[in-house]
């Protein structure tokens, strides 16, 4: 089992133990077990769809015997009135599972759309839109998931698959020089192969980090367009380039035409509203 497919059942798992207890009480009072239906996954409101395989994997984990139609897949372009799925199976299991599902769909596809606004705000520009560590904890993976099918790109997943060195780690580690320095030696002593990434706040940082070098990527934290446009110019393709700190959609252009190779957006995951979409019977 991946590592991925592990978190997600993990997540489903503490979702229906959270919502479902000791039993849909409800549901069991008037629904006889034997009960049979249909229903279906009607969309209200435009975006990008993200969430779809997720959706079957909730439905599987809950009633193997569920049978899911899909008409529409995950990163189509979605209107009101859109049938995405139809469900086929035990009354009682599509009560049971039907907040689950619309819960991680509507998440998935409100940043699945929020990301794709932004990815083609980017079109035209060698630059693509990150994501950020500011996720909903427990649901990261399929926040992430949702962010690639919207059309952006994962930065590290967790703590653990990369070295950022933020502006904390450079103050704790006693500067720029002693962070990278004991970075790079981490790695080697622990055989781990990790990209390198580290934040500077300033042109001072961003030289002494040119000085020193062995890094794969330089983060300018809060910089404006006028000084990222000279930080890449100071780079000049040595290292990976990206942008952070205080980048609202309507400046996204104006640092992309700095030429930075990525911009980090914590509002894709932080801030988003759901895509609206109902699960009916038919």
């Amino acid at each position: 089992m991946n590592k991925e497919k592990e978190l997600i059942d993990k997540l489903i798992d503490l979702a229906f133990a959270e919502d479902i207890g000791d039993g849909d009480h409800t549901t069991l009072s008037c629904i006889p077990a034997t009960a049979m239906g249909k229903s279906k996954l009607l969309i209200k409101e435009a975006g990008v769809l993200a969430g779809v395989e997720v959706a079957k994997e909730i439905f599987n984990r809950f009633d193997p015997t569920m049978k899911v139609e899909v008409f529409i897949n995950d990163g189509t372009e979605v209107k009101p009135g859109d049938i995405v799925m139809v469900v086929e199976g035990k009354v009682q299991s599509l009560l049971q599972t039907e907040r689950l599902m619309l819960n991680v769909m509507q998440r998935m596809s409100g940043i699945a759309t929020m990301t794709r606004k932004y990815a083609q705000k980017l079109v035209g520009t060698h630059t693509h839109v990150l994501d950020t560590r500011k996720t909903t904890p427990g649901m990261r993976i399929l926040e992430k998931m949702a962010v690639k099918i919207g059309g952006g790109v994962n930065h590290r997943i967790g703590l653990f698959d990369m070295i950022l060195l933020k502006d904390n780690h450079v103050d704790f580690a006693g500067g720029i020089d002693k962070a990278i320095t004991r970075a790079k030696e981490y790695c080697k002593e622990k055989g781990k192969d990790l990209k390198i990434e580290i934040e500077v706040r300033n042109f001072d940082e961003l030289q002494q980090v040119l000085d020193l070098g062995g890094v794969d990527r330089i983060m300018f934290d809060n910089f404006t367009p006028e000084m990222t446009k000279k930080a890449v110019d100071m780079v000049a393709g040595k290292y990976e380039t990206e942008s952070s700190g205080g980048i609202t959609f309507d400046t996204l252009r104006d640092y992309a035409e700095c030429g930075v190779d990525f911009i980090s957006v914590g509002a894709l995951t932080h801030s988003v509203k759901g895509l609206d979409m109902s699960f009916k019977a038919c």
